[in-house]
């Protein structure tokens, strides 16, 4: 099964347990969002929406909220010692689709635990004599 959802103005085919990257959007690290503007719901029958499908959203998992990479506006006039330079980093919110749910339900999923970090042990040395 797959949707097609609009989100920051921008259009993305996803399934689920994709990871993408989209404009800012509020919400904690670690939290699930409902993102309901669905355009297509897809599987064995799809279904178009006009222009959303009722009843349909997309469960999604914040996994970071991070800027993306630097972009350099830069204007020159020639031989009139003018020059510009400016830039800008967009604010960038990463995302897990959790599920893709019909009808109007409910999140069934929560936030997947975050994994521990396992401290390595110090090698032991052997003493070569």
């Amino acid at each position: 099964m797959f949707a097609v959802i609009k989100t920051g103005g921008k259009q993305y085919r996803v399934v689920p347990d994709d990871v993408l990257e989209v404009g800012k959007i509020e919400g904690e690290v670690g939290s699930i969002i409902q993102l309901n503007e669905v355009l297509v719901v897809g599987g064995d029958t799809p279904v178009l929406g006009i222009p959303t499908v009722a009843g349909a959203s997309v469960a999604v998992e914040v996994l970071d909220h991070k800027r993306g990479p630097k972009v350099i506006a830069f204007k020159k006039r020639r031989r009139k010692n003018s020059r510009r330079k400016r830039g800008y980093r967009d604010e960038i919110t990463v995302l897990r689709i959790s599920e893709i749910l019909t009808d109007g339900a409910k999140p069934t999923k929560g936030p997947r635990p975050k994994k521990e970090k396992v401290a390595k042990e110090p090698a032991k040395e052997a003493d070569a004599a």
